[in-house]
């Protein structure tokens, strides 16, 4: 759990120029009463082409909001989520 309402899987540790530093979960989604956040860290713009035909969201800035699993298309969301997680590992836990 991250927080009282994240679950996040896998971590990194991140460290700016600025010298702010901390650590962060890989991917994760928070079960919220309106919809379901799923955070794609590597950024969901990175995956327009996917977005496309994935189904019903709405769009955050690292997150997408859905309103329930059958809305979108499962593979779809699977493979965002593990090129996100790649991309994520490649970068920070060198």
């Amino acid at each position: 759990m991250w927080g009282s309402s994240i679950v996040g899987f896998g971590d990194y540790h991140y460290k700016y120029e600025s010298g702010r530093e901390g650590d962060m979960f890989l991917s994760g989604f928070s079960p919220r009463k309106q919809n379901i956040a799923i955070y794609i860290m590597a950024g969901v713009e990175n995956y327009e082409s996917l977005l496309q035909n994935i189904g019903k969201y709405k769009m955050g800035k690292s997150c997408f909001y859905i309103k329930k699993l059958e809305d979108i298309d499962n593979n779809l969301l699977k493979e965002m989520i593990s090129d996100s997680v790649n991309k994520m590992e490649n970068k920070y836990n060198k």
